[in-house]
């Protein structure tokens, strides 16, 4: 009599965690969460690095606590939004094709039932499937009218239905870009509570290299985070996003700079 393994308590994973640590998106997060792992990731890093070049910016023209947090909350939630908006309209793209294509297959299958027939015993005999063996294969999955439209979906058109919600996808986008992105202007909303005469003078080198240090450390935190989807090692994830970040800022850094000074002759 065969044994029933308790794997609770033998020490080893059962069977879907292990398959998940294998293919690298076993985050430790709840499952709701982790499914939406990677629009929390890309929303956190564009919101860092464009509200972040958004300060850099404005911080190289020499402009005024105010008008960075002006320019900076504008763009957190206009950019946020509008990525939101991205990541919810491509999920509904998918999901829309994804039905169109499988209507057409159960089109086929209702009126096309030998050709449809042929073609799945096409895919497996490409598998090495031949014989009786073969027809027995092809038997078994043309006898469940939705099993013979999941093959095809899967095997012919190469398409898996993705039934995350584009809703839920546009809002872990956007709540990610903003809670990240206001990393960048922290320094700069304190010191305008601290400081409110302030607010309309040139806004203080110091602050400008606080908000580099905070953001660098949300640019490690969502490359580590990063690291997670993609299956790379955390350094690199980690150094990945600080660098690329880093050259954003940069970049405009320079280019508030050198527009001011330009601008400023006339």
């Amino acid at each position: 009599m065969s044994k029933k393994v308790d794997t609770s308590r033998s020490g080893h994973p059962p069977h879907h965690q292990h398959e998940t640590s294998l293919h690298g998106t076993d985050t430790g997060l709840p499952l709701s969460v982790s499914r939406y792992m990677g629009e929390l990731v890309y929303g956190g890093i564009d919101g860092s690095v464009t509200t972040f070049a958004v300060v850099s910016a404005a911080a190289g023209a020499g402009l005024s606590t105010a008008v960075v947090l002006i320019l900076g909350l504008a763009n957190l939630i206009a950019d946020g939004f509008a990525m939101s908006v991205g990541a919810y309209l491509s999920k509904q793209t998918e999901r829309d094709n994804y039905r169109k294509h499988r209507e057409i297959e159960a089109w086929e299958v209702d009126h096309l039932p030998e050709k449809e027939r042929d073609e799945i015993r096409e895919i497996y005999s490409g598998k090495g499937f031949e014989g009786e063996l073969l027809e027995r294969v092809v038997d078994t999955i043309t006898a469940d009218k939705e099993r013979w439209i999941d093959v095809m979906m899967k095997e012919e058109l190469e398409m898996v239905e993705d039934t995350r919600s584009p809703l839920a996808s546009g809002a872990a986008t956007f709540a990610s870009f903003v809670v990240v992105g206001i990393i960048p202007l922290l320094a700069f909303v304190v010191h305008a509570f601290w400081n409110p005469s302030g607010l309309h003078q040139s806004a203080p080198l110091p602050l400008f290299w606080i908000a580099a240090s905070m953001t660098s450390v949300g640019f490690v935190v969502i490359g580590w985070m990063k690291s997670r989807v993609t299956n790379v090692t955390p350094w690199r994830g980690m150094l990945e996003t600080l660098v690329l970040g880093s050259v954003a800022a940069t970049l405009s850094f320079v280019a508030g700079f050198l527009l001011e000074k330009w601008l400023g002759a006339f």
